[in-house]
């Protein structure tokens, strides 16, 4: 989650980008980003299209391969997240309260439903059909998305109090995982939302940033402001303990010290189940989580890494580089996204290798 541009609007750095936007290795950097924060940036499930939410109150639409823009969404106020039903349409959160469908095709902006506060976050279940929201009004609802455009459906299917501001969440098959402020973790089967079915604390001491569940549906990963990453699982048998663990990312030596930057989004690999991580040191590493070990680090980005998305087959990696106002209102470089050519070496699980001794040989007897 990012935090809201304050004050004047920012004074722009520019950063050198050779051939077309491809410079320094990034990847190619896509045209008319919006002018202002990234809050989120998804690929589609059925093609390499990408949706993108800024503070600048748009959604904007990308065919990202081609390096086209679709369309653009106003808003009353800043768009804090975004979501994909198909590629026809797509769901947005916003500050003013409101969550709205976007009809592409028709360039159409409907109101879905309101909260009490702004939503940070909107996740489209294609388990249930269902539109799940996250607010500082420290609830989530789901929506039944066929009740818009003016049809007598109601359009939400219930409200669900949380201890605390939602920050982040995700959805996996019929697991939902929230992550909320004061580092509290529910996680809910979707075809049973009356309570949760396990309520957890987070390991990590600092605030969450940000949560994402494992494509196999066994667990989620936690990032937090402090440089770490949780990679956590539902089973909660006795053996569960030694499969969960924490590791540390997103830390550069700096002048004789290790300064620690936050964590702001976590991507898995759709094929490989491996993922990237990326962090407010404008790096965006990549991890072989089952093997717990680092596979690849890209070279860094002009600015903060404020979203990330795999694209549907894994072979694109969308990079919002977009500063996140973690040291305040100072000068930075523009907003930009990169779509990155990912290669098999980069994600492919790298599993240990295990040596053992050969086996001793008798001495020859005199």
């Amino acid at each position: 989650m990012s935090t809201a541009p304050t004050g004047d609007p920012p004074v722009r750095v520019a950063v050198a980008s050779g051939g077309g936007g491809g410079g320094m290795g990034l990847g190619k950097e896509l045209r008319e980003p919006p002018s202002d924060g990234v809050s989120s940036l998804r690929f589609s499930k059925h093609s390499d299209r990408l949706l993108v939410s800024s503070w600048d109150k748009t959604v904007r639409l990308y065919d990202a391969e081609a390096n086209v823009p679709r369309g653009a969404f106003m808003h009353a106020a800043s768009v804090l997240g975004c979501c994909f039903h198909d590629d026809s349409s797509g769901f947005s959160a916003s500050a003013d309260n409101t969550v709205r469908r976007l009809a592409f095709s028709s360039g159409g902006n409907y109101f879905l439903g309101r909260h009490d506060a702004a939503v940070s976050c909107v996740e489209y279940s294609y388990s249930t059909g269902q539109v799940i929201t996250g607010s500082w009004d420290k609830t989530i609802m789901c929506w039944d998305p066929r009740g818009v455009n003016g049809t007598s459906h109601h359009t939400l299917v219930g409200t669900h109090n949380q201890p605390e501001r939602v920050y982040s969440l995700s959805v996996s098959g019929y697991n939902l995982v929230v992550a909320t402020a004061g580092r509290h973790v529910n996680v809910y089967d979707l075809r049973s939302m009356s309570r949760p079915e396990q309520q957890r604390e987070s390991p990590l001491r600092y605030q969450t940033r940000c949560v994402q569940c494992y494509p196999n549906g066994t667990g989620f990963a936690l990032g937090s402001v402090e440089g770490r990453v949780a990679m956590e699982f539902y089973d909660q048998s006795e053996s569960a303990p030694y499969k969960k663990y924490s590791f540390k990312c997103h830390r550069v030596p700096e002048d004789g010290e290790t300064k620690v930057y936050p964590v702001n989004a976590i991507s898995f690999h759709p094929v490989h189940g491996t993922f990237a991580t990326g962090g407010c040191d404008r790096f965006v590493n990549l991890w072989d989580g089952a093997n717990r070990r680092k596979l690849f680090q890209f070279p860094r980005y002009p600015s903060s890494i404020a979203a990330l998305s795999f694209s549907r087959d894994g072979r694109l990696l969308a990079v919002a580089s977009s500063y996140t106002y973690e040291e305040g209102d100072i000068p930075h470089p523009p907003d930009a996204i990169f779509i990155r050519d990912v290669n098999e070496v980069q994600v492919k699980p790298r599993p240990k290798i295990t040596f053992t001794e050969p086996p001793s040989v008798a001495s020859p007897s005199v």
